[in-house]
C-alpha cells in the first residue's frame, strides 16, 4: 500500500506548507536528509494553546501532536517535490510539550505524532525520538514538533 493509499484510508488531506512566523524556512535539505522546522499545534486553523497538566489533558495533547504530524507531512511532501513516496525513513522526531512542572507524560503526548507516522509509512515511519516538557512554546501552543527524514 502506498503512502497516499494509507493517507486516504486514514481520511487525511495534507495541508499546504505553512508560512513561517519568523526568520526561518520550513525545511532544509542537505544530502538525502530533510530537516523540518518546528510546527506548532493548531485546531480549527488557530493556535492550539494551553498547558499540559493544567488546561489540557494527556489525551487532548496526543490529539494535538497528531494534528502537528499532519502539518509536518504537508511540509515533508513539499520538501519531497510533491511525492511522499520518496521518503526512505523518518529518522528523528523532537517534541516540545508546554507543560506544568509536575506533568510527566510528554512521551504519551508525543505518541500522537509517532503513531501516525508509523501508520502512514509503516516500518519506514519508526524513528528515534525526544520528548521534552517546556515552560512555554511560541504563541502559547501546547505542542511543537520538528522532524528529520531521509529521502531518495
Amino acid at each position: 500500500m502506498s503512502v497516499y493509499d494509507r493517507l486516504q484510508a486514514l481520511n487525511i488531506a495534507l495541508p499546504p506548507v505553512a508560512i513561517p512566523a519568523a526568520a526561518y524556512v520550513p525545511f532544509v535539505q542537505t544530502g538525502n536528509l530533510v530537516f523540518l522546522s518546528g510546527h506548532i499545534a493548531k485546531k480549527d486553523g488557530q493556535v492550539w494553546a494551553g498547558q499540559l497538566g493544567a488546561a489540557i489533558s494527556t489525551a487532548e495533547g496526543k490529539q494535538a501532536a497528531r494534528a502537528v504530524a499532519i502539518d509536518l507531512l504537508g511540509t515533508l511532501q513539499a520538501a519531497c517535490g510533491g511525492d511522499l513516496n520518496r521518503v526512505q525513513r523518518i529518522v528523528k522526531v523532537m517534541s516540545l510539550v508546554n507543560s506544568t512542572a509536575g506533568f510527566t507524560e510528554q512521551h504519551l503526548v508525543t505518541n500522537g505524532c509517532s503513531e501516525l507516522l508509523a501508520e502512514v509509512f509503516g516500518d519506514k515511519g519508526s524513528h528515534a525520538r525526544s520528548a521534552f516538557g517546556v515552560a512555554q512554546i511560541p504563541m502559547g501552543a501546547c505542542v511543537e514538533i520538528e522532524l528529520i527524514a531521509e529521502i531518495a
